[in-house]
């Protein structure tokens, strides 16, 4: 079977965007996550929207994406964190801190 670009681009996307929300309900337990705990590299927790094969406020690099931490006020890479894993001190902290809801 022959594919064409767009259809071959669209398959790509598509596994892409697959792969994305299995690294998102294995990190965090959710699927979508319009209020997912998060830790930047330098260790803060906050709460973001983390929707998968979308990104409005962040640059995406597969799994993770760079936005900006808005405890540290800096540019980070991002991840998603298990919230079962997390002490209830780190959940309550973590959700009092949300990062724009849009740009």
């Amino acid at each position: 079977m022959q594919w064409s670009k767009r259809s071959r681009g669209l398959a790509i996307a598509a596994g892409a965007t697959v792969i994305e929300a299995v690294f998102l309900r294995r990190r965090s337990g959710s699927l979508i996550g319009l209020r997912t705990i998060v830790r930047c590299r330098q260790g803060h927790l906050f709460t973001t929207t983390w929707i998968p094969g979308a990104s409005v406020k962040a640059l995406r690099l597969g799994p993770w994406r760079i936005q900006r931490c808005p405890v540290g006020r800096h540019w980070s890479l991002v991840t998603p964190v298990a919230v079962d894993r997390l002490s209830e001190s780190d959940r309550d902290r973590a959700r009092s801190v949300r990062d724009t809801v849009l740009p």
